[in-house]
C-alpha cells in the first residue's frame, strides 16, 4: 500500500525536460510510482488532487546559516514556508562545533562571534541552543531526528582554529603539532559526516571583539593542508569567502582558490556574484577562476542570487553600512557620540568619499543615500514620512540627501529604519543576469537564510524567482528555473537520490499553485528566543511541502512533523568530479 498518493499533478521533475501530467505514489519516504492519470491501481492510505498544480523536487538552498536556528525552529522557516527542502550550513568558515571540552568559554566566544559577523540575536543565541557539545559528530547528533528539512553542514575554519590554538587563532600562526592537530579534528569531523570545509579571508568579517576572525590569519599553507585533507573523504567540498567575493577577485586571491580546488580535486563554491550591468567588468572578472580551475583539474562556482534582496538598513545597529571602509569606527560609537560625529559636516563629507571611492568595492551601490526609502520611524518629528524617498524629503528640507537622512536618524536616536532601493533594477542588469545564469560554474543560491536576521531576508527567492519566471521578466522557462533550484546544486553537493522527482527517490517534494506562486514583502517580527527581532515573507502559492514523503507544510502552515535527515558526507553524498 502506498502511504500517499498525488494524482493529475503536472510534474516538472528537476531535469529540465518538458513538463508532463501524473499520478505520483509514495511509500516508505521515497517515490514509488509514477504513472499516467489513473493507472495506479495499489490503494494509499490518503491522496489529494492535485489537477493544476505544479509539482516539482523540493529545492536545495546551496547557503545558508541554519546552524543554531534549527534548534529553536527545525523548521527552517521561512525557507522551507518557501518550499525548501534541503539546506547546506556551516558556511563562511563559521560553525558551532567542535568546541572544546575544556575551555567552556569558547561558546561565549562563538556566540559572540556569529552575533557580530552574521547578525544572529545574541540573546536568541543564548535562549535557543543549549551548546552541550563538543565535537563536531556530537553537534550533528544533537540535531539528528529533531529538524523538519535534511540539512547537511561544511567544518568552519575559525571553529577548528579556535578548538586547537585557543586565543592564538586570532592573530597567530599554527605550530607543526597544532596544524597536525587541526587537520586531525578536521578528519573526525569528516568521519562523522562534515561536507568539507568553509573558511573565510574576508575583510568584512571581524569577531565579536572586533577583531579578524580566526580564519583569517591563515596562510596559504594551512588552507591547501586542509584542502588536501577534503580530498581524502567521499561527498565532500570546499566553500571560501575572500575580499574579492563582494567586487572583484585580486590575482592572489584567484591562485588561492584555484590552488585549494585542485588540492582537494573537490568543487569550491563562492558567495555571492553580483551582477549589475553598470559594472560590466566584474562578472568576466568573477568567472576567471572557474576557467582556470578548469583546466587545474579542479572546479569554482559561483553562486548568485535571483532576485533583489531587501535590505533593511539602520544607523543604529550593525549592518552592511558597518562595513564601508571608514564607517565602522564611526558608527560603533555610542549613541550620543555617534550622532554628534555624523552632524560634523567634515565627517560627512569624509564618509561620503570613502563610500563612493573603489575601496568600498561592492557597497558602493549604498552610497546611493537620496534613494534610500524611509521605513519604521520612532519620534513625533518623523511622522508622516515612512514610505517616503530621501530625495523628496532633502528637497523639501532644503539639505543633501545624506544630511537629511543623518536628520531623520537622529530625531528617533538612530533607530529609523532605512531600506536602500536597489541601482541594478534595469533592464540590461536583468539581460547580465540572464546571460550569466547559463554558464556552467554559475549557480542560483546565496540567501544567508538564518543569518542577518533583522538585516536582510533572501529566503524566498525561490518562490519570487519562479514567480517572475511565471508571471514577470520570464528570462527563463519553468522547467529550466526549477532545474536550476533543486538538481542543479543536488549535483553539486553529490546528493544522493535528491533534487529529482524519479523512483527511487527521496520524496523531497513541493506542490504549487503556477498562478499564484510568489513570496510576500519582508516584515518584521519578534519570534525568536528573547523576543529577538527577524524579517519573516509569507510564501504565496505554496500547497504542499514533503520531507522523505512526510507533509511538513499544508498552505503555509507547518504541520509539526519532523522528518528531515541530517545529510552526512558518504553515506548521503558522493563525491563529485572535477574532471
Amino acid at each position: 500500500m502506498l502511504d500517499h498518493l498525488i494524482r493529475r499533478a503536472t510534474v516538472v521533475d528537476g531535469t529540465g525536460g518538458p513538463a508532463y501530467t501524473a499520478d505520483i505514489g509514495i511509500r516508505g519516504g521515497r517515490i514509488a510510482v509514477i504513472a499516467e492519470p489513473g493507472a495506479v491501481t495499489e490503494e494509499a492510505v490518503t491522496s489529494e488532487d492535485a489537477d493544476g498544480l505544479v509539482l516539482a523536487p523540493g529545492f536545495v538552498d546551496p547557503h545558508t546559516h541554519y546552524d543554531a536556528q534549527l534548534f529553536w525552529d527545525p523548521y527552517a522557516t521561512p525557507s522551507m514556508n518557501h518550499g525548501v527542502t534541503t539546506v547546506a550550513g556551516g558556511n563562511c568558515g563559521f560553525t558551532l562545533a567542535p568546541l572544546h571540552p575544556d575551555r567552556p568559554e569558547d561558546a561565549d566566544y562563538t556566540r559572540r562571534m556569529m552575533s557580530r559577523v552574521e547578525g544572529m540575536a545574541l540573546a536568541a543565541l543564548e535562549e535557543g541552543v543549549d551548546w552541550t557539545w563538543s565535537t563536531f559528530r556530537e553537534y550533528l547528533d544533537a540535531l539528528e531526528g529533531r529538524i523538519a528539512v535534511n540539512a547537511g553542514f561544511m567544518v568552519g575554519h575559525c571553529a577548528l582554529r579556535r578548538h586547537v590554538m585557543g586565543p592564538d587563532a586570532v592573530g597567530g600562526q599554527p605550530t607543526p603539532e597544532q596544524l597536525d592537530a587541526m587537520l586531525a579534528l578536521f578528519h573526525d569531523a569528516m568521519d562523522a559526516g562534515a561536507w568539507g570545509l568553509s573558511t573565510t579571508q574576508s575583510s568584512t568579517h571581524s569577531d565579536g571583539d572586533g577583531e579578524p576572525v580566526a580564519s583569517r590569519h591563515a596562510l596559504p599553507e594551512e588552507l591547501l593542508a586542509l584542502s588536501r585533507a577534503v580530498g581524502e573523504h567521499e561527498g565532500t567540498q570546499l566553500e571560501a569567502i575572500v575580499a574579492g567575493c563582494l567586487d572583484q577577485f585580486s590575482d592572489e586571491e584567484i591562485d588561492l582558490f584555484v590552488d585549494m580546488t585542485a588540492a582537494a580535486g573537490r568543487p569550491l563554491n563562492w558567495n555571492v556574484l553580483t551582477i549589475d550591468a553598470a559594472v560590466p567588468e566584474r562578472v568576466p572578472r568573477q568567472l576567471i577562476p572557474s576557467e582556470r580551475a578548469r583546466r587545474a583539474g579542479g572546479r569554482i562556482v559561483a553562486l548568485t542570487m535571483p532576485i533583489l534582496t531587501p535590505m533593511n538598513m539602520s544607523l543604529g545597529t550593525f549592518c552592511a553600512l558597518n562595513l564601508i571602509p571608514g564607517w565602522g569606527e564611526i558608527l560603533a560609537l555610542p549613541v550620543p557620540e555617534r550622532i554628534e560625529r555624523l552632524r560634523d559636516p567634515a565627517t560627512r563629507a569624509e564618509m561620503l568619499r570613502r563610500a563612493d571611492s573603489k575601496e568600498a568595492g561592492v557597497f558602493r551601490r549604498l552610497a546611493n543615500f537620496g534613494r534610500y526609502v524611509i521605513g519604521d520611524t520612532y519620534s513625533a518629528a518623523n511622522e508622516g514620512l515612512s514610505g517616503r524617498v530621501v530625495d523628496d524629503i532633502a528637497a523639501e528640507r532644503g539639505q543633501d540627501a545624506f544630511h537629511c537622512l543623518v536628520e531623520i536618524c537622529a530625531a528617533d536616536d538612530l533607530r529609523t529604519v532605512l531600506w536602500p532601493m536597489p541601482t541594478d533594477n534595469d533592464p540590461d542588469s536583468w539581460a547580465l543576469r540572464q546571460r550569466t545564469w547559463e554558464h556552467e560554474d554559475v549557480m542560483l543560491g546565496g540567501s544567508d537564510a538564518g543569518a542577518h536576521l533583522d538585516r536582510m531576508c533572501g529566503a524566498p527567492y525561490t518562490t519570487r524567482f519562479l514567480g517572475d519566471c511565471l508571471r514577470g521578466r520570464k528570462l527563463v522557462p519553468l522547467t529550466a528555473a526549477v532545474k536550476m533550484l533543486t538538481d542543479d546544486p543536488a549535483r553539486l553537493f553529490g546528493l544522493r537520490e535528491r533534487g529529482r522527482i524519479e523512483e527511487g527517490f527521496h520524496a523531497d517534494l513541493v506542490l504549487f499553485d503556477p498562478e499564484r506562486i510568489d513570496a510576500g514583502p519582508a516584515t518584521l517580527v519578534h519570534d525568536l528566543p528573547g523576543d529577538s527581532p527577524r524579517l519573516d515573507s509569507k510564501a504565496i502559492g505554496i500547497v504542499s511541502v514533503r520531507v522523505n514523503g512526510v507533509e511538513t507544510l499544508r498552505d503555509d502552515k507547518v504541520t509539526g512533523a519532523v522528518p528531515g535527515t541530517v545529510l552526512r558526507s558518504g553515506r548521503d553524498t558522493r563525491t563529485v568530479s572535477t574532471a
